[in-house]
């Protein structure tokens, strides 16, 4: 079954450039456990947005040609962006979708809406293993169970 999807990569290049681009990727079928998951919601968490823009300059963002973003990190922090320069990062950790096909080992969530997590949530396709999600009750959206990772164990944290 082959299947595409978008997901969106953070680029901090040596010279100091930030590049957000939308990628083409082809997806993987399913084996053992995996479910593959058609995203269809997603929060914005803080470590998110350090990953989709490190210590970017906001007002140096600019519509790159041929689409995405592009702008500057501050000079003065890119010796911490040091460990992801020329990488093309996924972004985004959780998120919730309908379970569109699976491993022979977890067939039974086929059609599922689940929530997730495992980065790379920015995309229109992830491939996890079924251990990385929870199913939601029947009858509920993805959007309320797209953040059901990260911001309880920040409340959690808090008490």
């Amino acid at each position: 079954m082959p299947i595409t999807g978008r997901s969106l990569r953070s680029t901090v290049n040596a010279d100091g450039a930030l590049e957000l681009r939308l990628i083409e990727e082809s997806m993987d079928d399913p084996t053992g456990s995996q479910v593959l998951v058609s995203v269809e919601a997603t929060p914005i968490n803080p470590s998110d947005l350090g990953v989709l823009l490190g210590t970017t300059d906001a007002s140096t963002l600019v519509s790159a040609d041929g689409g995405g973003l592009d702008g500057e990190v501050l000079p003065q922090a890119m010796p911490i962006m040091r460990d992801r320069l020329d990488k093309p990062l996924p972004v985004g950790n959780e998120g919730a979708g309908t379970i569109v096909a699976a491993g022979p080992d977890a067939s039974e969530l086929v059609g599922r809406t689940v929530s997730m997590v495992g980065g790379a949530m920015w995309s229109d396709y992830r491939l996890v293993d079924a251990a990385a999600v929870i199913p939601l009750p029947e009858g509920t959206p993805a959007a309320a169970g797209a953040a059901l990772f990260i911001n309880p164990m920040t409340a959690l944290s808090m008490v």
